[in-house]
């Protein structure tokens, strides 16, 4: 039986005949059991009736003349039945046949006592000289308490048995040829489930083999078509969770190199001033004083990439705690402003503050949104010169929104969406002048979103760059009124 259960398509076949035969043999083992049954009831009470006439053809006489002789000839012809007469005694008196055989013969005497009683007798007759036997019926003979004997009818029971092999042989054929056209129809119905279901286990070893590209394509049953497409959304969640782990494997990779790149760079720069130093290369004291200068300028690089990365590390991890309080942006944005003043003005640059008057208030980290407002505001400085930055803040439905607008360099089309990303630094030439750890961004996108907020970046190459920050509002604040400050490279002015 092992061939059967290896295949499915085998199974269904041979369950769906197996029903189908015991079903078909059932029911034509039914059909020819209670068609006997039904023929010889049904024989048996046309015999009765028929003796019941024959009876009242010759009751009125006692005994057997000839004229009765050829009566019961005429009625033999006309019921195509068998008729014979006996006496009182059991005794054979007349045939409905020209055939002296039964002549002369009894009838069994259980069967002549209960016609005397005047029953009927229905029976299965065995008798001597009948070449076959024969279904009988047995009524008395005469009127009333004039019982002069009895009649017998009797119709051969081969005949019967003959329709009922007619019968079972009808069945036989017909469970054949059901039994052909089920095999056909159930052939396809188990092709069309077993089919579908070899391509699913195909495309699931496809898939388990980490071909997550590979899809499977069924039409019907639904049941199967629901089943397919379960697999196939699996194997695009396997192949996007793929797609995503090499994209992470990357970027992950990209760390390692720019980190190594970044810590590497600033210590070889102190590696090499020490040992000149120690070496005694450098014996003037202004000498000296610039490269501790530079020393300590590499080292404060170091210590922010290093600060840099544990806060990102952090954010990423979720493992940060916000202390939020009610925060009024104004007073953020005007002591973020004046935090660069200085260097604004070394670079010529106007650094202008915009705040409409009675914004509502935030609730927020403090520290963290100067942390974010500093990194925007020290990227804007740095890029612009000969121009222009600006702090605005307005509500805007249930946000705050924070803009960082300047004049500067602007970013490259292609760079936008990678601005975002650790390490990155889309001014590849003043990079170097400019030094930073290309964290600030990423650190300031965790920070926002951290906040229940959202940031966006508009740039164009040459004009300069908007980052805009939506903070949520406290509830309890609503109306705004317009005022503003501005911030310049000589002085800090409130109106």
């Amino acid at each position: 039986m092992k061939w059967i259960n290896k295949s499915l398509f085998r199974r269904l076949l041979v369950s769906y005949l197996a029903i189908i035969l015991i079903g078909l043999g059932l029911v034509g083992f039914s059909i020819s059991w209670f068609m006997k049954d039904y023929m010889y009831e049904g024989t048996q009470e046309e015999l009765l009736r028929k003796s019941k006439k024959v009876n009242l053809a010759i009751q009125n006489s006692a005994g057997i003349d000839e004229k009765t002789i050829e009566l019961l000839a005429f009625l033999d012809q006309s019921y195509d039945t068998r008729i014979w007469i006996f006496d009182r005694d059991g005794k054979i008196m007349a045939t409905s046949m020209k055939d002296e055989v039964f002549i002369g013969k009894s009838v069994s005497a259980p069967i002549v006592d209960k016609v005397l009683q005047g029953k009927d007798v229905l029976t299965e007759l065995q008798f001597e000289g009948l070449k076959e036997p024969m279904l009988s019926v047995v009524i008395p003979w005469g009127k009333k308490e004039n019982i002069y004997g009895g009649i017998v009818l009797h119709a051969p029971v081969v005949r019967m048995n003959e329709t009922f092999n007619y019968i079972r042989e009808t069945i036989v054929w017909a469970t054949l040829f059901g039994v052909i056209l089920s095999t056909v129809m159930v052939s396809y119905i188990s092709w069309s489930i077993s089919r579908p279901l070899r391509r699913i286990e195909r495309t699931a070893a496809e898939i388990g083999q980490g071909n997550y590209t590979q899809r499977v394509k069924v039409e019907h049953p639904s049941e199967i078509v629901d089943l397919a497409e379960t697999l196939n959304s699996l194997a695009e969640k396997l192949e996007t969770v793929e797609s995503s782990q090499k994209r992470e494997q990357k970027v992950l990779n990209d760390f390692l190199v720019n980190i190594s790149h970044e810590l590497r760079t600033p210590l070889t720069a102190v590696q090499g001033f020490l040992e000149a130093l120690q070496d005694g290369l450098v014996e003037e004291e202004d000498m000296k004083q610039k490269y501790f200068e530079i020393m300590y300028q590499e080292t404060m690089h170091l210590n922010r990439l290093v600060e840099d990365l544990m806060d990102l590390i952090k954010l990423e991890c979720r493992n940060i705690s916000l202390f939020k309080t009610p925060v009024d942006i104004e007073k953020l944005l005007e002591k973020v402003a004046s935090t660069f003043i200085q260097e604004a003005e070394m670079k010529q640059t106007t650094l202008e503050v915009k705040a409409d008057q009675g914004l509502p208030r935030i609730i927020a980290d403090k520290d963290r949104v100067i942390q974010i407002l500093k990194n925007l505001v020290k990227n804007a400085v740095k890029f612009t010169d000969h121009g222009s930055v600006r702090l605005m803040a307005a509500k805007e439905q249930d946000y705050l929104k924070i803009q960082v607008a300047d004049t500067g360099m602007g970013i490259a089309k292609d760079d936008l969406e990678r601005v975002w990303e650790r390490f990155f630094k889309g001014d590849r030439v003043r990079s170097k002048t400019n030094k930073g750890t290309g964290l600030g961004l990423s650190i300031v996108k965790e920070l926002v979103e951290l906040h229940g907020g959202k940031i966006s970046l508009s740039s164009e190459l040459g004009k300069g760059t908007i980052f805009t920050i939506w903070l949520p509002i406290m509830e309890e604040d609503k109306e705004p009124i317009f005022s503003h400050s501005i911030l310049g490279p000589k002085k800090f002015i409130n109106s």
